[in-house]
């Protein structure tokens, strides 16, 4: 078995064991923790995710093992929802992230030499951290150490290990949304179903009118237009808000007009030196994002 120093403030490799000393005979991981009675729910999940053959074959690993106390502390309904078919990949995630691709053990005490993080199957890192002789691994606590494994090594913990969301990519709804001022907008896009066309590849130019600007409107006019029976007259003043294509300010006022998704087309000029839309007035230029640009107008477009 591979041994490596490993720490946060913390893992190390422990002293092989004295001369002539029998070591009990060996499983793999998956068996030893099914042996154990207190992996229960561990075991079922493995096996649900499809994981169970790599954690009995060849290899060296090193699990975090959540005991049946530590999985019973999920919110109710997280592991039922979990085992589901459909969340297969999203628990093979969960468990992924409770394993090193190395056989690492716990020293008693902290060597000289210290690794703070280790990266999992699952792609990002776990962090480890050592008050006196507790070792903590992200927040969860290593309660029994160094069970030996012939494909790797167990350590016991107390709390499952949740693996960071994936950062959302910056599209022009996120950007939108973080923004905290384009509520109407959202919910009119929402209501039209057009939040996918803002979140896609293709490049868009978008002049978003803010809550302030929708207020604007006429008394009733917004709620009139999210009824369902107005859909398609939304959609229609939504899209002469978007054009094909990533805009700048600079080029729309050189194009002088532009052609919008509704069909019809945007005037585009500079008064006073501030971009105009039609009747609107550009109160922020160009924020680009990966997926187009976003230029905030203070005034909803109305297409003729």
């Amino acid at each position: 078995m591979i041994r490596r120093t490993f720490c946060a403030f913390a893992l190390a490799a422990c002293v092989a064991p004295a001369a002539g000393a029998a070591e009990p005979a060996r499983a793999d991981i998956l068996t030893t923790a099914a042996r154990a009675g207190q992996f229960k729910t561990l075991v079922t999940a493995v096996v649900a995710a499809g994981l169970d053959t790599p954690l009995k074959g060849d290899g060296h690993f090193t699990v975090f093992a959540p005991t049946d106390d530590a999985f019973a502390k999920l919110p109710k309904g997280t592991l039922e929802t979990l085992l589901k078919a459909e969340n297969q990949e999203k628990l093979a995630t969960i468990l992924k992230y409770h394993v090193l691709p190395k056989s690492l053990l716990v020293a008693a005490e902290p060597p000289a030499h210290r690794v703070e993080r280790a990266a999992t199957l699952a792609g990002p890192e776990v962090q480890f951290a050592r008050a006196g002789n507790t070792l903590k691994v992200n927040g969860a606590t290593v309660t029994v150490r160094n069970i030996e494994c012939t494909n790797g090594v167990i350590q016991v913990i107390d709390a499952v290990l949740l693996p960071p969301e994936p950062e959302k990519k910056a599209t022009l709804l996120t950007v939108a949304e973080k923004a905290g001022t384009f509520k109407t907008l959202l919910a009119a896009l929402k209501a039209a179903d057009l939040l996918d066309a803002l979140s896609g590849n293709d490049p868009l130019t978008v002049f978003a009118p803010t809550d302030e600007a929708f207020a604007k409107l006429p008394k009733g006019t917004v709620e009139s237009l999210l009824k369902p029976d107005n859909k398609d007259k939304l959609r229609a003043i939504l899209l002469y808000h978007v054009t094909n294509g990533s805009v700048t300010a600079r080029e729309a006022v050189a194009a002088g007009t532009a052609s919008t998704l509704q069909g019809g087309q945007v005037r585009v000029n500079i008064v006073k030196g501030r971009l105009t839309v039609n009747d609107a007035t550009a109160t922020a230029t160009d924020l680009v994002v990966p997926n187009g640009v976003i230029h905030v107008i203070d005034r909803v477009l109305l297409p003729k």
